[in-house]
């Protein structure tokens, strides 16, 4: 079973009438020879990293730079008091966003989906939706398995990587597999998926990888909150019946032209955009200084 585009992986569904996830484990299954079962139980192992990381992270973590911590902690403590916004799937998608990040800034261990950069948008939108709609684990790994689908056409077709394409690249196509994931959490059609996917990764375009100091912490941490939010947004729209004006497959094609035009400062470098601001300029100094924060 072969897919090499979004347009082909759709047909394929759709010939066949299965969903993203099935398509992607059958060619996890033809192309690795590895056995079926434990195809299933390195997912299950990949989501249990996950939960942890998010669990960890949830408790208040620093990072080793001292530059972040603590504000996965204080968006989910604000939830659970109730007087907020929105509340609900939202804010409990972007504090596990926040928290695995913050949990990866502080060296615990985190499953990079598909990037270390951009390792909470998936799971915080997947674990959040897994409890909202009462999902199994079981429904989790698929899940995780149709978001894989889109993160092996993205990089196959453009790139995942935050130095040649900048954060579009990172968490933008982490956003675009957490919408269609989320869509086929929800029942959505392969179709609805592939345009939660090009909607997501539209609002992301031009995204620059501007980290201060060089770590990946400000402001990669809250991008991966406004990841989620982006996703979540993106497969509520695709469910809605609202279609992508351009296709998946172009937007993925933009999103490679878009950040191999970027210059290298906005790509990794730390030499432009927030990297260059005042504040990222004395982070730079108190850090590649040799200081500390515990100084």
């Amino acid at each position: 079973m072969k897919f090499r585009n979004m347009r082909e992986l759709v047909q394929l569904c759709e010939d066949r009438n299965i969903k993203f996830s099935q398509a992607m484990f059958e060619y996890e299954c033809d192309t690795s020879g590895i056995d079926r079962e434990k195809i299933i139980s390195r997912m299950a192992d990949k989501l249990s990293v996950m939960k942890l990381s998010a669990e960890r992270g949830l408790q208040g973590l620093k990072s080793y730079s001292g530059m972040t911590g603590g504000n996965a902690k204080l968006i989910h403590d604000y939830m659970l008091k109730g007087d907020c916004l929105t509340g609900g799937v939202f804010l409990n998608a972007i504090s596990i966003a926040i928290a695995i990040n913050e949990n990866n800034a502080a060296m615990g261990v985190i499953c990079a989906t598909p990037t270390a950069g951009s390792c909470g948008v998936v799971p915080g939108v997947l674990l959040a939706l897994q409890k909202s709609l009462n999902k199994t684990d079981d429904d989790i790994i698929k899940a995780l398995f149709a978001a894989g689908a889109v993160g092996y056409i993205i990089a196959n077709n453009a790139v995942i990587s935050g130095a040649t394409g900048g954060c579009q690249a990172e968490v933008g196509s982490a956003s675009a597999m957490a919408a269609a994931a989320a869509v086929e959490l929800k029942g959505g059609s392969p179709s609805q998926c592939a345009n939660a996917c090009a909607i997501a990764l539209k609002n992301m375009l031009g995204l620059s990888c501007d980290p201060l100091a060089g770590l990946v912490e400000v402001p990669c941490i809250k991008r991966n909150a406004v990841g989620a939010a982006n996703a979540l947004c993106a497969a509520e729209m695709a469910l809605a019946g609202v279609i992508s004006y351009v296709p998946c497959d172009e937007v993925i094609d933009s999103m490679y032209r878009i950040g191999i035009s970027m210059p290298l400062a906005l790509r990794e470098t730390a030499l432009g955009g927030l990297a260059a601001s005042e504040t990222g300029k004395k982070w730079k100094e108190k850090l590649w200084s040799g200081n500390s924060h515990n100084e």
